[in-house]
C-alpha cells in the first residue's frame, strides 16, 4: 500500500516552477534537438539583427567628415560583405571538421595548443556578454525612435529585457527556439518587404523618396583628407564589421542540431550569410537613394534641423520614408527591429552556456557550469551571462555607440585563431591522406581557411588600430583577466587531482577510534548523539562539556548521574568562557597520545524549518565544525534533530520510494548489555588567551 504524502511547496519553489516550468528527465535531452527552421532563429538571430545597427555605425562614423563622406557607405558595405562571405565559407569547413560543439575553442586547442584555445575562449566569453548588451541596447534605441517613453527609460527597459530573456532560456532550448522563430522570420520579412517596396517605388513607380534627415545641413567635426581620410574609412569599416558577430555561434551549437548535425549546421550557416548580406546591402543602398543622414552627435553636427529634432535610427527613418510617418507599417518596422534585437541576445544565451560547459569539463571554469538545470539547460551559465550583461548595460547607460567600441575585438580574435587552427588541421590530414579526391577537397578547404585567416587577421589589426583608444582596450583587458583566471582555476584543479591521486601503498588503518560527544545540556538531541556514537562501537567513548557557567555544569552532572548514563562525562574548564578553543585542545590532546588514532567528534544539531530560526540556533555548532574540519585525524559527524517546524518543508524532491519504505528505528542495545555507569571526570585546563569564537553553546 502506498501512503500519500502531503506536499507543501515553498513560495520559492512555486516561483521557480512558474518562471522555469516543470523539470525534465535526463532522457528528454534528445527531444531538445533543433531542426534547421528552428536552429536558424536560435543561432543566427544575432548576425541577422546586426543589420539593424551596423548601417547606423557605418553612417555615423562617416559623418565625422561631413555629408559628402556618405558616398563611401556602399563601398564600405561591399567590403563588409566580402569579409562576411569569406567567414561563412570558412566556418562551413569548421562545422564539418569539428561537429562536437567546441567551435573555435576546440579548433584552436587541438591544432594550436591549450594556450591558444584559452585565448579564443576568453575572447568568445567577452564577446557573448557584449552581444547581449549591444543587442538589447540597440533594441531599446530602435523602439525609442517611435515610443518616447522607452527613450527616457532605456536602461530600465534594457535590464528588464535581459531578465525576460533569462527566464525564457531557463525554460529550455527548444521552447526558446520556438518562441523566437516567429519574431526572427517576421523581422526578415518586414525588412525585406521594406527594402523591396522602397526599390519598387523609386525605380518602377518613380516616387521621389526623401528620408526625414535628407534636407538637414551636416557640419563635419574635422577636416578629413589624405591619411586621415584613409584612417576614417578604416574605422568605418571596422565598425561595419559588427555585422559579422554571431556567425561563430552556429559552430559552437552544432550538437543542438538534429541529425545529420554537420550538414544541417552548414546549411543554416549558408542561409544566415545570404540573408544578412541581402539585408545589409539593401538597407545601405536604400539609405543612399533616399539621402538618409545619420550623425554621431546631432546636437553639434546638425546645423539646420527643426526645433526639437530627435535623430531616429536608420531602419526607423527608412520605414518612415517608405511607408509614411505615423503609418501602422512604420510601427511594425520599429517593433520588429526592436524585437529581433532583443532576441538576438538569445544567440549568446545559447552559445555562452555551451562554451562554459565545455571549459568547465576541461577544468578551466568552475564545475558548476557543466551542470544542466531542471529544464536540461545550462542554468548556471545562463545566469552568469545575464548578470555580466546587466552590469555592462547599467555601466554604459545602454548607449550603443559606447558599447560598440568594445565590440568585435573578441570575435575577430577567435576568427583568426580558428582559421589558423584549421590550416594546421588540413596540413596534418594531408600528410596521411592518399585518396586523390579527398586530397582535392582538403586542398580546397585549406585554401578557403587560409583566405579567411588573411581577411579576419587584417580586420583584427584594423580594429585594434582604430578602436583601441575608443574603448577596445577594455575588452582586451577583460580577455586577459579571464585568460589568467582560467589558468589559475586549471592549476587549482590539477593540484587537487594530484593530491587526491591514489598511491600504490595501501592505506594504513587507524589503530583506535576515540569517540567524543559534545554536550551542552541533557536533552533528546544529546541522547540521540550518545546512542549513535555507541552504535559505531568505538574503542573509547566520552561525553565532553565545557564549563562556562558553574551552576549549569553542576546541574548537568547531577542529571547525568541521576539517569545513570553508561558514558563518562568529561568537564573541560574554560576560565575565559569560550567554547571552541577548549574543545580543540581536548581533541588535540586525545590524538597526541597516539598519532595513528582517529578521533570522531559527534555534534548534536537542531534542524529548523525557517530561515530565521537558523539565527537563533547552531551558531557554536557551525563554528566548531568549521574549526574541526582543519584538524588532521579528526572526523566530524553531525547528529541531526528535526524540530517540529521542519514538517512544513517542501518535499517535492523526496524520492517516491522513501514514502513506501518503512522507517527503521534506532538500534538500541539491550539494557543488560550496557556497561556499568562511569563517574564524571573533571579535566582542568590552564588559562588561555581569550578567543574570538566564544558564543552560543552547541
Amino acid at each position: 500500500m502506498v501512503v500519500p504524502l502531503a506536499l507543501v511547496a515553498s513560495p520559492t519553489s512555486l516561483l521557480k516552477r512558474l518562471l522555469v516550468g516543470r523539470p525534465f528527465r535526463s532522457d528528454r535531452l534528445q527531444h531538445t534537438l533543433l531542426p534547421k527552421r528552428i536552429a536558424l532563429p536560435v543561432f543566427a538571430s544575432d548576425a541577422l539583427s546586426s543589420v539593424a545597427y551596423a548601417p547606423d555605425e557605418i553612417l555615423l562614423t562617416l559623418s565625422i567628415a561631413g555629408a559628402s563622406a556618405f558616398l563611401f557607405s556602399p563601398w564600405i558595405a561591399l567590403a563588409v560583405v566580402v569579409v562576411m562571405l569569406t567567414v561563412v565559407a570558412s566556418y562551413r569547413q569548421n562545422v564539418h571538421a569539428y561537429p562536437s560543439g567546441g567551435g573555435d575553442y576546440e579548433v584552436a586547442t587541438v591544432n594550436l595548443g591549450p594556450r591558444a584555445g584559452l585565448a579564443v575562449a576568453s575572447a568568445l566569453l567577452v564577446d557573448y556578454v557584449l552581444t547581449v548588451a549591444v543587442s538589447v541596447s540597440s533594441g531599446v534605441a530602435n523602439l525609442g525612435s517611435v515610443v518616447p517613453f522607452v527613450a527616457t527609460h532605456k536602461v530600465l527597459i534594457a535590464v528588464s529585457a535581459v531578465v525576460l530573456l533569462t527566464a525564457m532560456n531557463l525554460r529550455g532550448l527548444r521552447e526558446s527556439g520556438t518562441a523566437f522563430a516567429i519574431p526572427t522570420y517576421g523581422f526578415v520579412i518586414v525588412i525585406g518587404g521594406m527594402i523591396l517596396t522602397g526599390l519598387v517605388r523609386y525605380f518602377v513607380l518613380g516616387d521621389d523618396l526623401r528620408a526625414p534627415s535628407a534636407g538637414l545641413e551636416i557640419q563635419a567635426e574635422h577636416s578629413v583628407t589624405g591619411f586621415a581620410l584613409v584612417f576614417l574609412l578604416l574605422r568605418t569599416f571596422s565598425s561595419g564589421c559588427a555585422a559579422l558577430t554571431g556567425v561563430e555561434a552556429i559552430s559552437n551549437g552544432v550538437p543542438a542540431f538534429k541529425a545529420p548535425k554537420s550538414r544541417n549546421a552548414a546549411t543554416t550557416l549558408l542561409l544566415l550569410g545570404s540573408i544578412s548580406v541581402a539585408m545589409l546591402v539593401g538597407i545601405i543602398w536604400l539609405a543612399r537613394l533616399t539621402g538618409l543622414q545619420f550623425v554621431e552627435d546631432p546636437r553639434t553636427q546638425i546645423l539646420s534641423g527643426p526645433d526639437g529634432y530627435v535623430q531616429k535610427t536608420v531602419t526607423a527613418q527608412l520605414g518612415e520614408t517608405v511607408f509614411g510617418g505615423g503609418s501602422v507599417l512604420l510601427y511594425v518596422v520599429a517593433g520588429m527591429t526592436a524585437l529581433i534585437l532583443f532576441l538576438a541576445a538569445n544567440t549568446a544565451f545559447n552559445g555562452f552556456p555551451v562554451l562554459g560547459s565545455i571549459l568547465a569539463q576541461d577544468r578551466y571554469l568552475p564545475r558548476q557550469l557543466h551542470t544542466r538545470g531542471d529544464r536540461l539547460a545550462f542554468s548556471n551559465g545562463i545566469v552568469f551571462l545575464a548578470v555580466f550583461a546587466i552590469v555592462l548595460i547599467v555601466g554604459f547607460q545602454a548607449e550603443v555607440t559606447r558599447l560598440i567600441q568594445l565590440y568585435i575585438v573578441g570575435v575577430f580574435v577567435s576568427f583568426t585563431l580558428s582559421q589558423a587552427g584549421m590550416i594546421r588541421h588540413w596540413n596534418r590530414h594531408l600528410r596521411t591522406e592518399r585518396d586523390p579526391e579527398a586530397r582535392r577537397r582538403m586542398f580546397r578547404s585549406r585554401a578557403i581557411n587560409a583566405f579567411g585567416m588573411a581577411m579576419t587577421g587584417t580586420v583584427l589589426v584594423i580594429v585594434l588600430l582604430t578602436k583601441f583608444l575608443l574603448g577596445a582596450w577594455i575588452a582586451i583587458a577583460a580577455m586577459a583577466v579571464i585568460y589568467l583566471l582560467m589558468l589559475a582555476i586549471r592549476r587549482h584543479y590539477d593540484r587537487i587531482a594530484a593530491e587526491l591521486e591514489p598511491t600504490e601503498v595501501r592505506g594504513v588503518l587507524p589503530a583506535r577510534n576515540h569517540a567524543i560527544v559534545l554536550v551542552s545540556k541533557l536533552h533528546q538531541p544529546t541522547l540521540r548523539a550518545i546512542a549513535y556514537a555507541r552504535a559505531t562501537r568505538p574503542d573509547t567513548l566520552t561525553a565532553v562539556t565545557v564549563n562556562v557557567d558553574e551552576k549549569d555544569t553542576r546541574q548537568l552532572q547531577q542529571e547525568w548521574e541521576r539517569r545513570e548514563l553508561p558514558v563518562p562525562l568529561t568537564v573541560v574548564d574554560s576560565p575565559y568562557r569560550e567554547i571552541t578553543r577548549p574543545i580543540l585542545n581536548f581533541v588535540a590532546n586525545t590524538r597526541r597520545e597516539s598519532p595513528r588514532d582517529v578521533v570522531t567528534v559527534f555534534i548534536p544539531e537542531y534542524v529548523v524549518g525557517h530561515w530565521w530560526e537558523n539565527l537563533l540556533h547552531n551558531q557554536s555548532a557551525l563554528r566548531l565544525k568549521g574549526r574541526l574540519l582543519f584538524e588532521p585525524g579528526v572526523m566530524v559527524t553531525s547528529v541531526p534533530w528535526q524540530l517540529a517546524s521542519t514538517a512544513t518543508k517542501n518535499l517535492d524532491r523526496l524520492d517516491e520510494t522513501l514514502s513506501r519504505t518503512p522507517a527503521r528505528g534506532p538500534r538500541v542495545a539491550p539494557r543488560s548489555t550496557l556497561p556499568p555507569p562511569v563517574p564524571p571526570v573533571v579535566v582542568p585546563t590552564p588559562p588561555a588567551e581569550p578567543d574570538q569564537s566564544s558564543g552560543d553553546r552547541p
